[in-house]
């Protein structure tokens, strides 16, 4: 499973056509321009990324009240993430807008969130895929005072809670940087 940006549409780069698009919703500006992404790219299985507490720019939200409609006219909308999850409640609240056809993934960002992975997992659907944000972890080690040395066991109980399950776990596998990004109010609607 390889997952990346739509933005690299934008660039003259071979992608893949078993690649899977994320659209992460903080960067989106409206939901007018979340449908015409949506439509130039029906080809390929989208990733929607709902950020959830996010506290960084940019941070455009948008209620599942709004999203359903959408998700339910998209049929290529395959995986819908969610960000901060600490607790199975955390997904259950999101559970009545999912159709059965779109796989729920709940994003883990905390301390809190590793501790929980057995009844977060368990709160899913049959097919059970995370995913690890490293960066927010780091910082939420940080801001709770927390030894930063516990970084490296979080991430390995994390993935020894995976491969032991049969769960998924999705990870950073490197940046893209330019020099040619123009936008600036997208950082803060």
């Amino acid at each position: 499973m390889i997952i990346i940006s739509q933005n690299l549409t934008n660039y003259d780069f071979p992608i893949p056509k078993d690649a899977i698009f994320r659209i992460n919703l903080a960067w989106i500006s409206d939901l007018d321009t979340l449908e015409e992404i949506l439509e130039k790219h029906k080809e390929y299985k989208i990733f929607l990324d709902l950020p959830k507490n996010r506290t960084k720019p940019p941070n455009n939200k948008y209620s599942m009240t709004e999203l359903e409609p959408i998700i339910k006219k998209f049929d290529n909308i395959k995986y819908f993430a969610i960000s901060n999850v600490n607790s199975s409640d955390d997904i259950k609240k999101f559970k009545k807008f999912m159709l059965d056809s779109v796989i729920m993934v709940p994003k883990i960002e905390s301390p809190q969130g590793v501790e929980n992975i057995d009844e977060i997992v368990k709160s899913l659907g049959a097919k059970k895929i995370i995913m690890l944000d490293h960066d927010d972890l780091y910082s939420a080690i940080l801001k709770s005072n927390d030894n930063p040395e516990n970084f490296q066991t979080h991430i390995k109980n994390l993935i020894n809670f995976c491969n032991n399950n049969d769960v998924t776990l999705l990870r950073t596998i490197g940046v893209m940087f330019g020099d040619d990004e123009k936008r600036i109010s997208e950082y803060v609607k």
